[in-house]
């Protein structure tokens, strides 16, 4: 498998398959939110477009980085929103990093989006095809987040080498910007547990596909396996 681990601001073409990363927390939250029962995520491109989306619907559950604002329902906090039924619901994200990354890239024929929490599912449906490219894209600090290339760089190798040992790209995750922010509450709109809970390796056993649904970028996740992609999840 042939991977590339590009900034958003790197991306100059449309990739064929892309891995879009946001460990601390954008896409660890995402999955949270599917163990919570949310039946799909709406990446909101602005603020505004969430809030004009939850005001269209008010049962949608809308989410953003930082700390509680009027409009929206909850903070991007996997520590906050585990204590959440959602049950059913469709939440609407807007972060800083993470779904500006999925947008970047949702022309792209297959779109991930992935944390530590679902890494093993995600390397499963990588191309196994030999000459495969895969495009990761590390959302965090420019692309240089190391939280989000550790983990980038863990799932391009266990994709490939099934014995990959994920201790090493952990240390990396845990002793990044980010932890430090978030351990010392430099970043507001956070739990104490975020870190460990977006360090928790394969915490849930699906991946998150993106797709255009009705102009929409809509997150879902799967344990199916994806027409010539991978092998199947079990």
């Amino acid at each position: 498998m042939d991977a590339r681990f590009l900034g958003i601001t790197e991306l100059t073409e449309t990739p064929s398959v892309a891995v879009v990363i946001d460990v601390m927390r954008a896409f660890t939250v995402a999955a949270w939110a599917f163990g919570q029962g949310a039946e799909k995520i709406v990446l909101a491109e602005s603020l505004d477009e969430a809030l004009a989306l939850k005001a269209r619907r008010p049962d949608w559950v809308a989410l953003k980085d930082g700390p509680p604002a009027p409009g929206f329902d909850m903070v991007n906090s996997p520590g906050l929103l585990r204590s959440l039924d959602l049950t059913g619901r469709t939440v609407v994200q807007k972060t800083t990093a993470g779904t500006v990354g999925a947008l970047a890239v949702k022309e792209a024929s297959l779109v991930l989006c992935a944390g530590f929490v679902v890494a093993e599912a995600t390397a499963r449906l990588l191309p196994a095809r030999p000459g495969g490219s895969v495009t990761f894209v590390v959302t965090g600090e420019g692309g240089r987040a190391d939280e989000d290339l550790a983990c980038a760089e863990y799932i391009a190798r266990r994709a490939t080498e099934a014995r990959t040992d994920a201790a090493e790209f952990l240390r990396r995750a845990g002793e990044s910007r980010a932890a430090a922010e978030l351990t010392q509450g430099v970043r507001r709109g956070a739990h104490p547990d975020d870190v460990a809970l977006c360090l928790e390796l394969d915490r849930f056993p699906f991946a998150m596909v993106a797709a255009s649904e009705d102009s929409l970028m809509v997150l879902r996740p799967t344990r199916e396996p994806l027409p010539g992609l991978g092998e199947e999840l079990r």
